[in-house]
C-alpha cells in the first residue's frame, strides 16, 4: 500500500465518522481518488503537482467511456475534481505537504436546463390515478392507487427528493399538523408542508392500509412481500416511484420526459411564479447553496416577460 493508498483510507474514514457522509459518497470519493492515483502515477503526497494536476485534467476530457460511447460531462468532471481538492484540503488539515487545494479551480459548467410541468400538464398528472384509461373517473381506487395519488400529491406539495419521499416513515408525518421534518442530503434537517390535498390522499391511504410497516409507503406487492425474510421491513424503492411518474405521465398524454425530480421543479416554479422570494425556495428545497436555486430564476423572471412585451417591436406596433 502506498503513502497515498494510506492516506486515501483515513480520509474516507474521516468522511464516514467526522463529515457523517453516506456510504454512497464515500464510495464515490473512493473511486475519484482511485482513478486520480492511477491515472497521474502518483505515490506520494509530494508527488501531487500543478503540472500533473493539470495534465489529469486533459485526460478527463478526452476520457471516452467505450461501453457508453461518451465523454465526461463537465459536471462529471467537476466531481473527479471537487474529490482530489478535498482530498487535498484533508492533507492540510493533517500537515502532509502536498499541492495547495486552492490551486484547483473547477470548469465551468453549461448552465442547466430545469424541465417542469405547465399547470395544465401537472393537474392531468395528478389526477391520473383517479382515472382509467378512457379518462374516466373511478369509482372506487385499489390501495396501489391510493398509495400513487398520496405520493404524487406529497412531490408536489413538499418538493421532496424521491429518495426521501421513499424513504419517509409513518411516524414523521403527523397529518393533525401541516408541516414535518425531513433529513435531506449531507444529513441536514429541513422543514416542508402539507398541502390539504397531500393531507386528504395520505389519509386516505393510511386509513385503508392494514400491514405494520413503518415506513410510509410500501409495495403492496404480495408476491414481492414474500420473499421478504419474516420481520423485515422495506419502504418503496426510489425506482419504484420514478417507473410509477413515468408511467402515469405517458397515460395522460405528456411526452416529454418526466421524473420524480420534474415534480421538485414545478414545486420551485409554481412557488417563484407566484411570489415566493428565492430565499425562502432555497430553504424549501434543502439547498446549500443560493446559486443551486437560482437556475429556476431565468424561467420565473416576470419582469423579463413585462420587459419584452412592453419595449420590444414597438415601431412596428405603432405603425398598425
Amino acid at each position: 500500500m502506498t503513502e497515498l493508498e494510506v492516506y486515501k483510507k483515513e480520509f474516507l474514514e474521516y468522511l464516514e465518522i467526522e463529515k457523517n457522509r453516506s456510504v454512497l459518497t464515500v464510495r464515490n470519493y473512493d473511486f475519484y481518488l482511485r482513478r486520480f492515483f492511477k491515472e497521474a502515477e502518483v505515490k506520494k503526497a509530494t508527488d501531487i503537482t500543478l503540472p500533473i494536476v493539470k495534465r489529469y485534467r486533459l485526460w478527463l476530457n478526452r476520457f471516452v467511456d467505450t461501453t457508453a460511447g461518451r465523454g465526461l460531462s463537465k459536471r462529471t468532471q467537476n466531481y473527479h475534481m471537487i474529490a482530489v481538492r478535498t482530498f487535498l484540503k484533508y492533507l492540510v488539515k493533517m500537515d502532509v505537504k502536498s499541492l495547495a487545494p486552492e490551486k484547483i479551480e473547477l470548469a465551468k459548467e453549461p448552465d442547466r436546463e430545469v424541465h417542469f410541468l405547465e399547470v395544465s400538464e401537472l393537474l392531468r398528472l395528478l389526477e391520473a390515478p383517479l382515472r382509467d384509461a378512457k379518462g374516466a373517473v373511478k369509482s372506487e381506487l385499489s390501495m396501489i392507487e391510493l398509495r400513487d395519488k398520496a405520493i404524487l400529491e406529497l412531490l408536489f406539495s413538499t418538493g421532496l427528493r424521491v429518495s426521501e419521499a421513499a424513504n419517509l416513515r409513518r411516524d414523521q408525518v403527523n397529518l393533525k399538523q401541516d408541516e414535518f421534518t425531513v433529513r435531506g442530503k449531507g444529513s441536514k434537517l429541513r422543514v416542508v408542508f402539507l398541502t390539504d390535498e397531500a393531507k386528504h390522499w395520505l389519509k386516505k391511504y393510511l386509513d385503508k392500509r392494514t400491514d405494520t410497516s413503518l415506513y410510509l409507503f410500501t409495495s403492496h406487492d404480495r408476491a414481492k412481500k414474500n420473499k421478504v425474510r419474516e420481520g423485515e421491513d422495506i419502504a418503496l424503492t426510489s425506482r419504484s416511484v420514478e417507473r410509477m411518474v413515468k408511467r402515469y405521465a405517458k397515460q395522460v398524454g405528456i411526452m416529454k420526459k418526466i421524473t420524480p425530480h420534474t415534480m421538485r421543479h414545478s414545486f420551485a416554479t409554481d412557488l417563484l411564479r407566484n411570489g415566493a422570494d428565492i430565499r425562502s425556495v432555497q430553504s424549501l428545497l434543502g439547498h446549500s447553496s443560493i446559486t443551486t436555486t437560482q437556475i429556476y430564476t431565468h424561467i420565473t423572471d416576470k419582469g423579463l416577460r413585462e420587459a419584452h412585451k412592453k419595449f420590444h417591436d414597438k415601431t412596428r406596433r405603432s405603425e398598425k
